[in-house]
């Protein structure tokens, strides 16, 4: 994943948007990427600025390193799955509307600049109708290098809600200890109504960070039970994978 890598620095602060700031951006459908890294090297001081955008449907990103700060990764809309991959970034650096599955991968939290705050995720799902949500299972929720001697001092979350039915699950995973223990944050004051119609789960977690005795206290917020409840979000379930994932198996290496 290091051997090829594609760069940009498009960003926020220098006059584009956060849509159009991604250094590469796939849209269409069945968008295949293996062995590569897409990287924004715009720094934290630009705020947004996004290494990849996917927006097609029918995704596969295996074995993939996506590297910036703010926004990393644009997970835009429609199918997406992600295996084996290292995704890096501070605020919001795993973002979108997408139904998509991280499995078996690295989110590594940055130290963010003086004064902010990590999310791991921030899910759009803007209707209840909407087939959509953040699931990550069996993956590995940990700080960079250069964040672990400072976690104490800077506060990560596994994710917060962007819009009104925001959906994130976290199942199987190890996550480690520069999580709060209260797990996640709200969006802002304006947005307390989110807390009542997310839908935020853990399942069966494991790490120094996986406890839930501290966890929030939201009506949206699950410990989840059992492993139906938790199936609703696998590859099968959410995305539809054992339908159309088995197409890309002479592509997949």
């Amino acid at each position: 994943m290091d051997a090829t890598i594609i760069t940009g620095s498009l960003n926020f602060i220098d006059g584009t948007t956060t849509f159009n700031s991604a250094t590469v951006a796939a849209v269409g459908d069945e968008f295949i990427a293996q062995d590569i890294g897409f990287q924004n090297t715009a720094g934290p001081e630009k705020h947004q600025a996004v290494a990849l955008r996917v927006g097609a449907d029918q995704s596969v990103i295996n074995r993939c390193k996506i590297d910036a700060f703010q926004d990393t990764l644009y997970a835009h809309s429609n199918r997406q799955f992600y295996r084996d991959s290292f995704i890096t970034g501070t605020v919001d650096f795993i973002f979108g509307n997408a139904g998509v599955v991280f499995q078996k991968s690295k989110l590594v939290a940055r130290k963010p600049m003086s004064k902010q705050k990590n999310k791991v995720t921030v899910q759009g799902r803007e209707d209840p109708n909407q087939n959509t949500a953040t699931s990550i299972q069996q993956c590995n929720v940990i700080p960079s290098s250069d964040l672990k001697p400072v976690q104490g001092s800077i506060k990560t979350y596994l994710g917060r809600p962007w819009k009104k039915y925001s959906r994130t699950v976290v199942l199987q995973s190890v996550v480690d200890s520069h999580i709060d223990p209260a797990g996640w944050a709200e969006w802002d004051a304006a947005s307390k109504d989110f807390l009542q119609t997310l839908y935020y789960g853990e399942y069966l977690d494991s790490g120094a960070g996986a406890g839930t005795s501290k966890r929030v206290t939201w009506p949206g917020y699950h410990i989840i039970k059992t492993a139906a409840e938790a199936s609703k979000f696998t590859v099968t379930q959410l995305i539809q994978g054992n339908v159309w994932l088995k197409k890309h198996r002479g592509s997949l290496h």
